[in-house]
C-alpha cells in the first residue's frame, strides 16, 4: 500500500494519485482475502523530510496478523526501532540507503538482515550520461555503481524521494551492493510499469534477481492474474507485489 496524508493512494508511473481508502481498513480487508504479506510505504515522507506516520502503523498492526513491511522516511536506527516497536516485521529503506549505504550495514548488524529490506525504484534509461548526484559523498568510493553512458543494452537507473530524484546509479549494481551490506530482501519497483497494469518489467526483475542470492520482490505493473504468474516464472522474482488490481476490486 502506498500511503499519502494518511490515506491509501495509487497512481500511474508514480503520479496522478487516486484515493483507495483508509489504510487500516484496506489492510484488514486484504488479510481477510488471504494476502501473505502487506507492504506499507509512506510515499511522501522522504520528500517532505518528515517521519513516517507511526500511529497508522500501530493501528494497522493491531488489526492484522500477516507480516507487515513498512517504509518511507526511514533515516536512522531509531526510526527502525520505532517502526518495529509499532508492529512492523520488516523495515524498507530507500532514499536513506542511497544517501548513506553504511546505514544499511548498521541496520542489519543491529536488527538482523531478516528485517531489513532495501527498496529500489528503477527506471529505464538511454545511453545519456549524467554526473552522479553531488549530494552523494560516497560516490567516489564506488564509481562502478554509476551509469557511464557506455553501457551495452538496456540499463536501469535508481531514483529516490518517491521517484522524484534521479541518481545516475545503476540499479543492478546497487542491488548487488545492498546485498553485500546486509539487506535481507530487495523490493524492486519499475517506475515505467507502475500502475499501468500492463505487466511487470520482466527484463528488469530477471536481470537483478539472477544476480542476487537474497529474495527479490517485484513491484509495478500487475494487471491480471497471469502477470503475477509471469513475474515469478519469467521475471524470476521470489514474490510479487500488486496494488491497483486489488485496491480497485478488479481481483480479490
Amino acid at each position: 500500500m502506498d500511503v499519502k496524508d494518511g490515506r491509501v493512494v495509487k497512481g500511474v508511473n508514480f503520479v496522478n494519485l487516486r484515493d483507495a481508502g483508509d489504510p487500516v481498513e484496506v489492510a484488514a480487508a486484504y488479510e481477510k482475502e488471504g494476502a501473505d504479506e502487506l507492504t506499507f510505504l509512506d510515499i511522501t515522507a522522504s520528500h517532505e523530510k518528515r517521519n513516517i506516520i507511526l500511529d497508522i502503523v500501530a493501528r494497522t498492526a493491531e488489526k492484522v496478523f500477516m507480516p507487515l513491511t513498512v517504509g518511507g522516511g526511514v533515516r536512522d536506527l531509531d526510526d527502525i526501532r520505532n517502526l518495529l516497536n509499532s508492529g512492523a516485521d520488516k523495515v524498507a529503506i530507500n532514499t536513506a540507503a542511497v544517501h548513506n549505504p553504511e546505514f544499511v550495514r548498521s541496520a542489519a548488524e543491529r536488527f538482523g538482515s531478516q528485517c531489513i529490506v532495501v527498496a529500489i525504484d528503477a527506471k529505464r534509461v538511454d545511453s545519456t550520461r549524467r554526473s552522479p548526484d553531488s549530494n552523494l559523498s560516497w560516490c567516489k568510493l564506488h564509481p562502478e555503481l554509476f551509469l557511464t553512458g557506455n553501457e551495452s543494452g538496456l540499463s536501469f537507473e535508481v531514483y529516490t524521494h518517491g521517484g522524484r530524484n534521479p541518481t545516475s546509479i545503476n540499479a543492478l549494481h546497487w542491488a548487488k551492493l545492498m546485498e553485500t551490506y546486509g539487506a535481507g530482501e530487495i523490493l524492486l519497483t519499475s517506475m515505467d510499469c507502475d500502475g499501468t497494469k500492463n505487466g511487470y518489467d520482466l527484463k528488469l526483475n530477471r536481470t537483478i534477481s539472477e544476480s542476487l542470492t537474497i529474495p527479490l520482490i517485484a513491484s509495478g505493473g500487475a494487471g491480471t492474474l497471469d502477470h503475477l504468474f509471469e513475474g515469478i516464472t519469467e521475471g524470476k522474482a521470489d514474490a510479487v507485489l500488486a496494488a491497483s488490481i486489488f485496491h480497485f476490486k478488479e481481483f480479490t
